[in-house]
């Protein structure tokens, strides 16, 4: 993989298949995506230390936040709002370059719509700020895809 990768080179897609069957579809028209991955922080506080406190990773959590136009003809639009106004889950995999390209990484979970806020910019066009977070698939756990 190249060293020099840009917010350009990243893609983000929905799954339109099944979990076993994945069809990833892009979402072309989102800008800055943040993926944000974190772990509890567990302090170990005993004798054996020295008077340290010692720290272990507890459970991971995560969320990607996104911008993405207001064009509800566009089918990865219509997904997200789907998403979001059903309360549905939304298979997502957010990699780091083409899905088609072997040795692209990311996360690769089934999400649910936790915001969607429009804006409305008087000098730019309407976007949607989008949050997504894992939630419960009895296929899978999320995970670090590798294409």
């Amino acid at each position: 993989m190249a060293a020099n990768l840009t917010g350009l080179d990243a893609k983000i897609y929905y799954n339109a298949g099944s979990y076993a069957s994945p069809t990833w579809t892009e979402i072309a028209n989102v800008k800055d995506v943040t993926p944000s991955l974190e772990a509890t922080d567990i302090a170990v506080a005993n004798r054996s230390a020295s008077g340290w406190t010692e720290h272990i990773q507890g459970l991971k959590d995560g969320e990607v936040s996104f911008s993405v136009d207001w064009d509800t003809a566009a089918a990865g639009f219509s997904n997200l709002k789907d998403a979001f106004f059903d309360s549905s889950d939304l298979e997502m995999l957010i990699l780091d370059g083409p899905e088609t390209t072997s040795g692209q990484e990311g996360l690769r979970a089934t999400m649910q719509v936790l915001s969607f806020t429009r804006n409305e910019p008087l000098e730019d066009v309407l976007t949607v700020d989008v949050t997504v977070k894992p939630t419960p698939n009895s296929d899978a756990n999320p995970e670090w895809y590798t294409s």
